[in-house]
């Protein structure tokens, strides 16, 4: 018995296609607007301001109780009560967006936290103005130290964005649903999604490696210097 039909790959592979380019977009598009979200998130909950970190606490711990399927689900089936009305695609963008901004202000966080203090206070010395001294001195510094949990955060997102599927985005995991209920080829089609996402997966995860390796570079460099 041949488990693996090739026809109805040659019969749907545009469909396969179509659905690991809508993955890769949500991909690309959410982990750069999370990825810039998240450092104002980062610095508001570390302000000594009690009114601008109080809801900043809130919102980054209500949204790491919550699942993210919950977040999708309300932002495209709830809102509209409300008579706000998103596109599914806009609504995956925002709900995986707030999700990953909250998660990674964590990140971002634990990041600016490790910086040496003795970094900040060489830089008053010279008087330089401290949106300065975090944009030039602080930031850079930060960001080497939080590249590979950065790094982890797009390959998880790849894969969560299958849970795009609840508002019916056609990415690629819901394609493959929607050709299984077709033609009833779960192994080939199942096969055929999961070779798919190990293909864009594994070099991303290369990548991440690549960069833990430079940021470690940079330490050791730093250190030296």
């Amino acid at each position: 018995m041949n488990l693996l039909d090739i026809s109805v790959v040659r019969e749907y592979y545009s469909v396969f296609l179509q659905g690991l380019g809508v993955t890769v977009f949500l991909t690309v598009v959410v982990i750069l607007l999370a990825g810039f979200l998240a450092i104002p998130l980062a610095l508001a909950r570390m302000s000594n301001t009690r009114w601008i970190r109080w809801p900043a606490d809130f919102f980054v711990e209500f949204i790491r109780a919550t699942p993210l399927i919950l977040q999708l689900i309300y932002i495209y089936y709830v809102l509209p009560s409300a008579g706000i009305r998103l596109e599914p695609v806009t609504a995956a963008i925002i709900g995986l967006t707030v999700n990953y901004s909250a998660f990674m202000s964590e990140v971002y966080r634990s990041g600016i936290q490790a910086v040496p203090k003795s970094q900040y206070e060489a830089a008053r010395s010279l008087g330089i103005r401290p949106g300065v001294i975090f944009i030039k001195v602080v930031f850079p510094q930060a960001f080497r130290i939080v590249v590979p949990s950065l790094g982890n955060y797009l390959i998880a997102l790849f894969k969560d964005t299958a849970l795009a599927s609840v508002v019916t985005v056609q990415e690629l995991m819901f394609s493959g649903q929607i050709i299984a209920a077709r033609n009833y080829q779960y192994f080939t089609v199942y096969t055929v999604t999961a070779t798919l996402y190990f293909a864009v997966g594994y070099p991303a995860a290369l990548f991440v490696r690549r960069l833990e390796r430079w940021s470690q570079r940079g330490w050791t460099t730093a250190g030296r210097s």
